[in-house]
This record gives structure tokens, C-alpha cells and sequence, in this order.
């Protein structure tokens, strides 16, 4: 198998985390997002959307972060996600949830403008989506942190599950614009939390390092 991706992409990370603590023996194709390697011919040919990440099993694609976890959780029998029908519901749930209004109320508005995204947008619009996304954001933060963190170690159970891989990528797109987190404890623990995981400082290097490259441009500009 192979897993065309870039560290640095949101969407790549939770497939590269999974597969890193599941030990799968999966080819990691780095597509260079920032140098337009999403753009070159050989791999629109391969992914018309021009996006990743990008799973190829032999002679089967599969596009679509959600998708390639699931697979790749089904492939090799992964508790995280569990077959009972009421506790994978549950899973794709959340999972559908964090693709849905918290990607946009707090990933495509609170954070995204802060490293230029979309491209040329004028900077009073993207200072506005900004502005319109921290009124709202709290609100889908609320529900993670109050109902479904409440009590439990991870988001659907104490046992970590695809929803979890998906959820603190999302999230943790919060260190881009400096987003406190401090008024919701449990979503707090649950960082701390995943950051343990072994495989996570390798898995989040290339975020890391984007973060900090961003925030010393703002501290320059500054």
C-alpha cells in the first residue's frame, strides 16, 4: 500500500498517526503541498481532486481522510472501529461531526485565514471570517468538551477510536491561530492525552514546525 500525503496537510495526519500505531506496512509518498506537488500532472492523473492524503492498495484508490481510516481500520481488524452496530455508529458520528460544523465553524474560519487560506483572499474579508468564526467556534467546542468528553478518556468511550485520530487534528489546527483552550477542561485533558500517544511528536513534526515558521513571520511583520 501506499499513502500519498503531506505532514503538514490536516487531512493526512489522522491516516499517518493510525498507521504509525497499527504498524502498518504502508509506502508514505509525500506529495509537497507547499511547492504544488498536488498540482503536478503524474498525480492529478493518479487524484483528479489534486488533494491528500491518497491511499493506493494495488489496484484499488481511495481519497477522503474518513474513508482511508475506516478502510485501512477494517483491513486490519482495528478496535477503533468497533463492529457492534451501535458503538460504530457512534463512531461515525463524531466523525462526521468534526468534518462538518466544527471543520467549518472552527478549521475553515478561526484557522485556515491564518496562514493564507484560501489564497487571495483580501485580508479585511479574512480578518472578518476570523472575527465570525471565534463568536461561533465556542458554541461546537462546548458540545466536544460538555457532552462528548464528558466523563470519558476519549470522544466516543474510554478507548481511543478513528474519531479521535480525525478529532485532534482538527483541533489541535487551533495552535495556528494561538486559540485557548483553557475554558474547556476535558478538551484540554484530551490533548494532553493524545500528545502521549508514541507515535504522535513524529506524526505532528511537520505541523510543528509550520506553526512555529508562521508565528515567527507574524513576529516579524509585527
Amino acid at each position: 500500500m501506499k499513502l500519498y500525503c503531506d505532514p503538514i496537510s490536516t487531512t493526512s495526519r489522522p491516516v499517518m498517526l493510525f498507521s504509525a500505531e497499527h504498524g502498518l506496512d504502508l509506502e508514505i509518498v509525500h506529495v509537497d503541498l507547499m511547492a504544488g506537488g498536488h498540482r503536478d500532472p503524474a498525480y492529478l492523473a493518479l487524484n483528479p481532486n489534486g488533494v491528500v492524503p491518497f491511499l493506493v492498495d494495488g489496484d484499488f484508490g481511495l481519497g477522503e481522510s474518513s474513508a482511508i481510516l475506516k478502510y485501512l481500520a477494517e483491513k486490519v481488524g482495528s478496535a477503533t472501529y468497533p463492529t457492534e452496530l451501535r458503538a460504530r455508529a457512534r463512531v461515525n458520528e463524531a466523525l462526521d461531526w468534526f468534518n462538518t460544523n466544527f471543520h467549518e465553524y472552527f478549521c475553515l474560519f478561526v484557522c485556515y485565514p491564518n496562514m493564507g487560506v484560501p489564497h487571495g483572499m483580501p485580508v479585511e474579508v479574512s480578518r472578518e471570517i476570523m472575527a465570525y468564526g471565534r463568536e461561533h467556534a465556542p458554541r461546537w467546542l462546548k458540545v466536544l468538551d460538555e457532552h462528548m468528553l464528558a466523563g470519558r478518556r476519549f470522544v466516543c468511550g474510554d478507548e481511543i477510536s478513528l474519531a479521535d485520530y480525525l478529532g485532534i487534528s482538527y483541533v489541535l489546527l487551533g495552535e495556528l491561530a494561538d486559540y485557548d483552550f483553557s475554558p474547556y477542561p476535558n478538551v484540554t485533558a484530551w490533548i494532553a492525552r493524545m500528545r502521549e500517544r508514541p507515535a504522535f511528536p513524529v506524526t505532528f513534526a511537520g505541523f510543528a514546525g509550520l506553526v512555529s515558521f508562521l508565528r515567527q513571520s507574524k513576529a516579524a511583520a509585527a
